[in-house]
């Protein structure tokens, strides 16, 4: 490389002091803006994280040294945000889920391809110790041939902790939406694009209440299902079951195995970037424990394996190809537990190249 990337984050809401604690320590990068709706959170942010500048949406778009954008709004306005990044000249990275529908998705990704700049979309769990040793251990023969998967995301909900939760059960967002691109993600990573997909869905509740902050006490309305049971096909062959719920009283995350012809393999919480994984054999009378080995930094590890493949030329690994693939994944699931019936997967991506174990988000590249 020869400079660290100029960023801009904008939306400044709580997922963005994951972000903007590491983005502002990984040297490839250097974040020069801080955007929101409300000028109050932009400024508040910018000071704790040390960003010299903040503002609104347009000036940071307009700053000349931005290179990249980081968008971290609600669901409802990746699109939006995503689409005038690139209008302004910009790369864009996407928090999840890439747009609210494929038409959308598809029309962001050929409108910056259009203009040679890049899309990039968690999450990049996918690129962090626990995953990636996971692609190790499969590729290297550990479990045979791999053959299908069992994932669970089950718990009561998120609106006893979150101090602003409405959006998270609005159209774009609930236990699917939200939590899926994670696991669904780590399943892309291993076995590569679906080809079908069916599904079933419930809501429990017509509305929940905010449990802490000071909306604590406050009934809102939720839009979108919040029980929701999977099966996916892939074009390789696998299959896999996957649950994703928040009407559930026992809590049960980061649950994903991997079945193959000769084990089979536990894999991390895919919304973590570490954790041991587990392999257990047939005649084996218990799980033999595996630390994983590869960066564990946190978010923002894509945005700088996003600016050093700009730098290098080369495609980086939490693309937007495979981020519509999972949006599409996602929205007919939706569909199919609607209409009862298999729905076919239309878009397809290559499955990224993995991490060297030494990838170093605190490495200096650039020059």
């Amino acid at each position: 490389m020869t400079g660290p990337l100029g960023l801009a984050v904008v939306g400044c809401g709580t997922i963005s002091n994951q972000y903007l604690k590491n983005l502002t320590q990984f040297p490839d990068v250097r974040v020069l803006f801080c955007a929101d709706i409300d000028s109050g959170r932009a400024r508040a942010q910018a000071a704790a994280y040390d960003v010299p500048r903040f503002g609104s949406v347009e000036q940071a778009l307009d700053h000349p040294g931005v290179g990249l954008v980081v968008n971290l709004t609600i669901p409802a306005a990746h699109a939006q945000i995503a689409a005038a990044a690139v209008s302004a000249g910009k790369h864009v990275w996407n928090e999840k889920p890439l747009t609210l529908d494929v038409a959308t998705g598809q029309q962001l990704l050929e409108q910056a391809q259009a203009a040679e700049l890049r899309v990039g979309c968690a999450p990049d769990t996918v690129l962090g110790a626990g995953i990636q040793s996971a692609r190790r251990i499969i590729a290297e023969g550990g479990i045979g041939a791999p053959l299908s998967a069992l994932t669970l995301f089950q718990g009561p909900g998120p609106e006893s902790w979150h101090p602003d939760p409405e959006f998270l059960f609005a159209k774009g967002a609930g236990p699917l939406f939200d939590m899926g691109p994670y696991y669904l993600s780590t399943l892309a990573t291993i076995f590569g694009p679906a080809s079908r997909v069916a599904a079933v869905s419930r809501q429990a509740r017509k509305a929940r209440t905010v449990g802490s902050g000071p909306k604590q006490g406050t009934e809102f309305p939720v839009q979108v299902p919040t029980y929701t049971a999977a099966l996916a096909e892939y074009a390789a062959g696998q299959a896999a079951q996957l649950l994703f719920t928040w009407d559930s009283p026992l809590s049960r995350h980061g649950f994903i195995e991997i079945t193959g012809t000769e084990a089979t393999l536990a894999i991390p919480d895919p919304n973590r970037f570490g954790g041991d994984l587990r392999i257990r054999r047939a005649n084996d009378s218990d799980w033999t424990v595996i630390p994983s080995a590869g960066a564990t930094a946190g978010r923002g590890m894509g945005v700088v394996d996003m600016a050093r493949a700009i730098a290098e030329g080369e495609p980086h690994r939490a693309g937007g190809d495979m981020a519509l693939h999972v949006l599409e994944l996602m929205v007919k699931i939706d569909r199919s537990a609607a209409t009862g019936q298999f729905e076919p997967i239309e878009t397809t991506f290559d499955i990224p190249s993995p991490l060297n174990v030494e990838w170093d988000p605190y490495a200096a590249t650039s020059r």
